[in-house]
């Protein structure tokens, strides 16, 4: 008998446990659950929530957002969450067919409403009409969060999205993201003083990932690779970029700070210049995200390097 009340006594207790932890985990689950593709629209999106959500982000660093498919878990991951956030199809390809039957999934498209330039020319098109052509989405280019002024319309439609979702959030989101527009504005308006009188508006970059932040500040990009980082160019592309380095007497090549250096050091190295990095903010290292690096500052060391270029005057006379 006494052994019966013993195993009565230790399977209450295990039950009192068990409910005590999914207890735990309600509480838990009271929180928003957002989940962000990559690592801007995870910096954005907490700056919007605050303590108000949890905010996972699925590409995590040393991982090539280009590249990236969302594995059973990512999807799953999704599934499970209040909020997506992403950026727009051209980079996370895989967004619509992942999401077209979450029916109950608030969806964000941060970049919504934003003109996209052309991935193979500085031509414009409007991005609304891109949801049309998903054949043609590869053409263009998807980097709208260099430019520190497009960052703010997509801090701003995150926020709207978040608010039109759970409108019992309004004021804490609205009073998140107002401070960190001005932070942003401030960074926005640190571009516009630094580049707006360039001496040299040219500059040339691994990765053709600055053509929004070019365009919204005066400069003119002119990329090594691609849209894609891993992309190698031809001995020909080489050729040619190296006698527009001596044509337009720049002294530096900028690289991809998380991905290989190998061709724009080459190019450095055949040209006779140096090489800088421009961080196009795809992820941070874990060595950054320790040292308290983010958006802002990331962005403000891009501005940094760049002004190395564009505070210097050609010597070169036609």
């Amino acid at each position: 008998m006494k052994k019966y009340l013993l195993l009565g006594l230790m399977a209450a207790t295990a039950i009192g446990i068990l409910l005590a932890c999914g207890s735990d985990t309600s509480k838990k689950s009271d929180k928003l659950q957002i989940v962000t593709t990559f690592y801007p629209m995870q910096a954005f999106t907490e700056q919007i929530v605050g303590k108000e959500a949890d905010v996972t982000v699925l590409v995590k660093p040393g991982v090539e957002p280009h590249d990236f498919e969302p594995s059973a878990k990512d999807v799953a991951t999704i599934q499970n969450s209040d909020a997506f956030v992403y950026n727009n199809e051209n980079l996370e390809t895989w967004v619509k067919k992942t999401t077209q039957d979450m029916k109950h999934l608030e969806v964000i498209k941060a970049s919504s409403g934003i003109t996209l330039l052309s991935g193979a020319s500085e031509d414009e098109h409007d991005e609304d009409a891109e949801d049309e052509q998903d054949g043609h989405a590869h053409v263009y280019d998807p980097h709208v969060w260099l430019a520190p002024s497009l960052a703010m319309k997509e801090v701003e439609t995150i926020r709207d999205q978040l608010i039109k979702k759970f409108p019992q959030k309004k004021a804490v989101f609205t009073k998140n993201a107002e401070a960190y527009l001005t932070k942003l504005k401030a960074l926005d308006q640190a571009y516009k003083e630094g580049l707006s009188n360039a001496k040299q508006k040219d500059f040339v970059t691994q990765h053709a990932a600055f053509a929004y932040l070019a365009h919204e500040y005066g400069l003119n990009q002119v990329s090594v690779s691609g849209l894609n980082p891993e992309t190698e160019p031809s001995a020909t592309r080489l050729k040619e970029l190296k006698a527009y380095v001596d044509k337009h007497d720049l002294h530096y090549i900028y690289f991809e700070e998380n991905a290989s250096d190998k061709v724009a050091t080459t190019l450095a190295e055949e040209a006779g210049v140096k090489t800088l990095p421009l961080n196009p903010l795809e992820s941070l290292t874990q060595e950054q995200e320790n040292a308290g690096e983010d958006y802002i500052s990331v962005m403000m060391a891009n501005l940094k390097n760049l002004k190395k270029t564009t505070d210097v005057a050609s010597q070169v006379t036609d």
